[in-house]
């Protein structure tokens, strides 16, 4: 859905020039693009360009210490311990829960696949309905040619991402516990993309406030 006379596959994509790069300052958001009448793919090259972006960026780093200090908090693995290093460890895994994941789903699958991991916004309609769009995308792609798909590389990527977590995760090692943590991966993209599809508005309407004082 990109309004331009030839795919340029190895660019950047024009679709998403002019957006966020971070939601709230702090989600990466590389891959989200706004809907166009005419749709070109892209290369596999560039969805790697877009997981690496979206894997390595900063505020990453700072996602992943949130959720440590959660997990911390909440003592969720114990085998890794308490205070100063029990931390480091919870940092070091949570960020490779969302990397490992990031790299798989957006990047690698959506090459093997030839499916496009860009988040297409709604961008108009009710709240409800653009929720649940940004909710089904979970499940619904397109493919290359521009045709719709079940979403193999997210669903598949994240339960991969999930069972390469078994391996410094030892006391997770069940299936009831994986299936949890396969959930979870699911549900935090879903609530990534909810965030994604509204964050334009949210920044302009606080923008147009800030112009009003």
């Amino acid at each position: 859905m990109f309004a331009q006379e030839k795919p340029k596959l190895d660019g950047k994509d024009p679709a998403a020039q002019n957006e966020d790069k971070r939601v709230l300052g702090v989600i990466p958001n590389y891959r989200t693009a706004e809907t166009t009448p005419d749709y070109h793919p892209i290369s596999a090259r560039y969805k790697l360009t877009i997981a690496a972006k979206d894997s390595f960026d900063y505020p990453l780093v700072g996602l992943g210490g949130a959720f440590a200090a959660l997990y911390q908090l909440e003592n969720t693995h114990p085998q890794f311990g308490q205070e100063t290093g029990g931390y480091i460890r919870r940092l070091s895994t949570a960020y490779a829960d969302q990397a490992i994941g990031n790299m798989l789903t957006e990047g690698f699958l959506p090459a093997l696949f030839r499916e496009d991991p860009r988040y297409f916004r709604m961008a108009v309609g009710t709240k409800r309905a653009r929720t649940f769009y940004a909710v089904s995308r979970i499940f619904i792609t397109k493919r290359d040619t521009g045709a719709p798909s079940f979403n193999f590389s997210e669903v598949l990527g994240n339960g991969i991402g999930s069972a390469i977590g078994l391996s410094y995760y030892s006391d997770n090692r069940n299936l009831r516990d994986y299936s949890a943590n396969w959930a979870t991966q699911l549900a935090t993209d879903a609530a990534a993309q909810v965030l994604k599809e509204f964050w334009p508005d949210i920044k302009r309407r606080w923008t147009q406030r800030q112009k009003m004082h």
